[in-house]
């Protein structure tokens, strides 16, 4: 959140808004519009509902729209676990629309997984069950474009076992309630599920994903010089001790530490 440097007035564009949480926290922190834009009509449902009850229906807004056919300009672009689905043939005009649409002085933040290899093709698996057509981008391919674009690249940040953790939580999560998905699903979509959540955490502790966070801009200097605006000032500046544990951390007018165990097994996995 930090990276976006969101301030009170700020027009905010959520590119692929999923269920309206990231668009909304921005509406709480004073952004005073937020467009998210989904082609997920079931997203765009909730979404407005969940804006509803939050109270921040009129500041955080949701449009079916494809980012193509963006008009405006915003001081602030976001987008987060969407570029997955973009595709290599399609990333130029996906940075073109930011670059488009981002204000002189704005900044936008793409959050994706990523791959920290040369480009890749697809797991057979996961394209015909999970995610038809999705594709894991290397940073190669994503900055080489990103450059044709004129953008300044003001941070990028590599997050390599957050992920891991992430799928790990999601997996106990679903456990909890496997039985109520039992009730809505099956037997087979249950397995499939602890799967996929268990096969993709190994690939983030012990094989080649990742995740990437690019900040980008029009300007060299709309972000401070250094990265300490990004950290809580009651930690800034202060040596960190070796053996205390790290944590994670926590417009448009479309339609009108300490340790991880890297490289051991869990055992949920194995049974």
């Amino acid at each position: 959140m930090q990276k976006l440097m969101v301030g009170e007035g700020m027009s905010v564009l959520d590119i692929g808004c999923g269920w309206g949480g990231l668009a909304i926290e921005l509406a709480k922190q004073g952004a005073a519009e937020v467009l998210g834009i989904s082609l997920s009509q079931e997203q765009l449902t909730l979404a407005r509902q969940r804006a509803e009850e939050a109270g921040f229906a009129e500041e955080a807004r949701f449009d079916f729209c494809d980012y193509r056919d963006l008009q405006g300009e915003f001081d602030r672009i976001v987008s987060v676990g969407m570029f997955e689905h973009v595709g290599p043939a399609s990333y130029g005009s996906f940075f073109r629309a930011i670059e488009e649409h981002l204000a002189p002085d704005g900044i936008a933040v793409v959050h994706s997984i990523g791959r920290m290899a040369p480009p890749g093709g697809k797991d057979p698996w996961v394209d015909k069950y999970i995610f038809p057509g999705g594709y894991i981008p290397s940073l190669s391919e994503t900055l080489s474009v990103v450059e044709r674009m004129g953008l300044w690249v003001t941070d990028i940040e590599i997050l390599r076992l957050h992920y891991a953790e992430t799928l790990a939580h999601w997996y106990e999560r679903f456990q909890s309630r496997r039985e109520k998905a039992l009730e809505l699903f099956d037997e087979r979509f249950c397995r499939m599920w602890e799967y996929y959540l268990a096969a993709c955490e190994m690939m983030f502790r012990n094989g080649n994903l990742m995740v990437f966070q690019l900040q980008l801009a029009h300007k060299r200097d709309a972000v401070p010089l250094t990265r300490e605006y990004l950290y809580d000032t009651r930690r800034s500046g202060a040596a960190i001790d070796a053996g205390a544990p790290l944590r994670l951390g926590s417009g448009c007018r479309c339609s009108e530490g300490r340790g991880f165990q890297t490289a051991s097994v869990p055992e949920r996995v194995l049974r």
